[in-house]
């Protein structure tokens, strides 16, 4: 059923409801008002019969000589006097002819027989029928009032008593027919509903107009629909929009298709098309929704994974496009920079903010500039601006603005650097590890033999036990050695770093007593889980605390914070002792190498080694006088995964293309 058809029946039947509900309260009080004043027309009427039975009994009982003691005779007195008199038969027969609703009357005596009756005089001295009183039909619901007056006909009495000495004497009873209250309410009722009829006709003529009137916004609706649609056809086609046309294309035609078979269904039904129009475009917006998503969701990664700080600009200089790097760059959270301008972005009392603030009110690109920050950060800065071909005047678009970072660059050929040094160590202590051992057992035999053929007591044993310690500690040396160059095969497990650094913190609790060191410690509320080897990662996290206690001679504090980020955990170890000079800093990974007279330089060595193969990394800041800082960073669960090769020299991780050189791989799962 088609919506005008629908509107048209709700109206005609909404108007037909009022009518037919205040017809029938009008009825209703027509049909009791009716009967109300038929009552009390009929009741003066008794009462008129009355006051002339009363004088036709006092002038015919005057002159007459009756027992008031004997009731047959007052009776006959009584019927004598009432029917001799022409007032009374004059009152009652012209109250029979004329009145509309009155069809007899009759007097009766206590016993109900009729002593005189009009207008039917052979039931004189009759036993009159019993007939239900007037008064009933008042009382009545308005259902059954019109069921009893238009129905098979019935006779009502009105009646009024006359008594004698406070007992009833005689009684006047009217009777009133059904049919003649039927007559006098019939044209009422029929122009009522005539009344009715007439409501249908104009509301079916009202409901049509309003419907027409209701339906052409939507007519209006529906063409804009076919207008957005041709649109949307027309974008679809561009040279720009055709590969994603073809990647959303198999997405749309299943539900489109199946909407505008429905909408044909529903033939030419206005609000029906409609209808079907916007289920349909609403399915494309949805798919299409989903699709950009998606796009959105890999850009989103895809920049997270970016080092250098990526920015979009809208034509109003609005960021609409922030990688995460850029909060390394500005110190500006992400959630601030999207949607603001560029000048609430970047301060002109910076160099870095007072560079691109001119280029973009000036509207000039910026190709690879260096900056220097206040902080001495050296920071390439390029800014394109993407121009509208189709333009005449080429107005821009909006911005891209780059930041490249030229001291990670540094610092990634320093830890290039270093691996190529560990490597080279590696190489050359795996050899002589193998060299050394063999004549260090050798010497170890003989040397006993020696003692077994020298007698206790002289120098000479002595001189031995010296020998002998000094091979042992040359083959705790070269053991060193060969355990820093044996493959190593990492037990990866899901970890919560919290409770790693809780262990360390615990082992060392010893030397923190004994130094007099005071620790804070932060962590997240939440779990940081790493994918790590708990064990090796607790031993470099155990160098790196002990060495930030040992640094502090006189005791202090040693601040260890753990924090993330969406790709990266970081522990933070920093104490506050006399800090690293400058011309040692680049050094303090080197195997071997140490400041401290009781140092093996062992480890730190393989703090680097251990971060490196759980894809991490160790960076340190310190500044003589002011302390150092560690900070170990190593990638989140969620992070990506790959192949971790260690190699059989170094136990550095490698690329897996080069695991022929004789690296073993293991697989890493970073992800759950």
């Amino acid at each position: 059923m088609r919506l005008k058809t629908k509107l048209v029946l709700a109206i005609t039947g909404l108007v037909f409801s009022v009518v037919v509900a205040l017809s029938w309260i009008w009825l209703s009080q027509l049909l009791q008002q009716h009967i109300d004043l038929s009552f009390n027309a009929t009741d003066i009427v008794a009462h008129q019969v009355l006051f002339q039975v009363r004088q036709a009994l006092e002038s015919g009982l005057r002159e007459s000589n009756v027992d008031p003691n004997d009731p047959v005779a007052v009776r006959a007195a009584v019927a004598d006097s009432l029917r001799r008199d022409p007032g009374l038969n004059a009152l009652l027969t012209s109250i029979v002819n004329y009145s509309p609703t009155v069809l007899d009357i009759a007097i009766a005596d206590r016993q109900n027989r009729a002593i005189i009756a009009v207008p039917d005089s052979s039931v004189d001295d009759q036993l009159l029928p019993r007939r239900p009183d007037y008064s009933l039909l008042r009382r009545q619901p308005l259902v059954r009032t019109l069921l009893i007056v238009f129905g098979p006909p019935q006779v009502y009495n009105v009646s009024l008593g006359l008594d004698r000495n406070d007992q009833p004497f005689l009684a006047i009873r009217i009777g009133i027919r059904t049919t003649f209250l039927s007559h006098a309410f019939r044209p009422w009722l029929v122009e009522s509903f005539s009344f009715m009829g007439l409501a249908m006709i104009i509301s079916l003529v009202v409901a049509a107009f309003v419907a027409n009137l209701a339906l052409q916004p939507i007519e209006q609706i529906s063409q804009r629909l076919d207008a957005l649609a041709t649109q949307h056809e027309a974008l679809a086609d561009t040279a720009s929009s055709r590969e994603l046309r073809r990647t959303i294309e198999p997405e749309l035609l299943g539900p489109a298709s199946a909407v505008a078979e429905k909408e044909s269904r529903r033939g030419d039904d206005t609000v029906a098309q409609v209808s079907g129009k916007i289920d349909r475009l609403g399915q494309r917006i949805r798919n299409v929704e989903e699709v950009f998503s998606a796009l959105r969701e890999n850009l989103d990664q895809i920049l997270s994974n970016l080092q250098d700080g990526v920015m979009l600009f809208t034509r109003d200089a609005r960021a609409v496009l922030v990688s995460s790097a850029v909060e390394r760059f500005l110190n500006i959270g992400r959630d601030r920079i999207f949607g603001a301008e560029v000048r609430e972005i970047f301060d002109r009392n910076t160099r870095l903010g007072r560079i691109v603030r001119d280029a973009f009110e000036g509207g000039m690109s910026i190709v690879q500039e260096e900056v220097t920050t206040e902080t001495g950060r050296r920071v390439e800065v390029s800014l394109d601006f993407i121009l509208d071909s189709h333009s005449r005047d080429r107005n821009s678009l909006g911005a891209l603005l780059t930041l490249h970072d030229l001291e990670s660059v540094r610092e990634i050929e320093s830890e290039l650097e270093v691996s190529r040094r560990m490597a080279s160590i590696g190489r050359l202590t795996a050899g002589v590890g193998h060299e050394v051992k063999n004549p260090i057992n050798a010497i170890v035999v003989h040397l006993e033999l020696l003692r077994n053929k020298v007698h206790a007591g002289g120098d000479a044993l002595r001189h031995l036990d010296i020998i002998q310690s000094e091979i042992r500690r040359l083959d705790r040396v070269v053991q060193t050695l060969v355990d820093f160059s044996r493959p190593v095969e990492l037990q990866l497990k899901d970890q919560d770093l919290r409770a790693v650094v809780s262990s360390v913190l615990m082992l060392a609790s010893a030397e923190f007593q004994t130094r007099d060191i005071t620790v804070e410690s932060q962590s997240p509320s939440r779990p940081v889980l790493c994918r790590v080897d708990a064990d090796l990662l607790e031993q470099a996290l155990l160098n790196v605390v002990l060495n930030g206690a040992q640094a502090m001679a006189t005791g202090g504090n040693l601040e260890v914070r753990l924090t993330e980020d969406s790709r990266w955990a970081y522990i933070r170890v920093r104490d506050h002792g006399e800090g690293i000079p400058d011309d040692v800093r680049s050094r303090i990974f080197d195997l071997y190498f140490t400041t401290k007279k009781e140092g093996s330089g062992i480890g730190l060595a393989m703090t680097y080694r251990i971060v490196q193969m759980h894809h991490g990394q160790i960076d340190v800041e310190s500044k003589p006088g002011s302390g150092t800082t560690f900070v170990l960073r190593l990638p989140l669960i969620s992070a990506g995964s790959g192949q971790r090769v260690v190699s059989e020299d170094t136990g550095h991780v490698i690329p897996s293309e080069l695991a022929r050189q004789g690296g073993e791989t293991q697989p890493e799962r970073s992800g759950p």
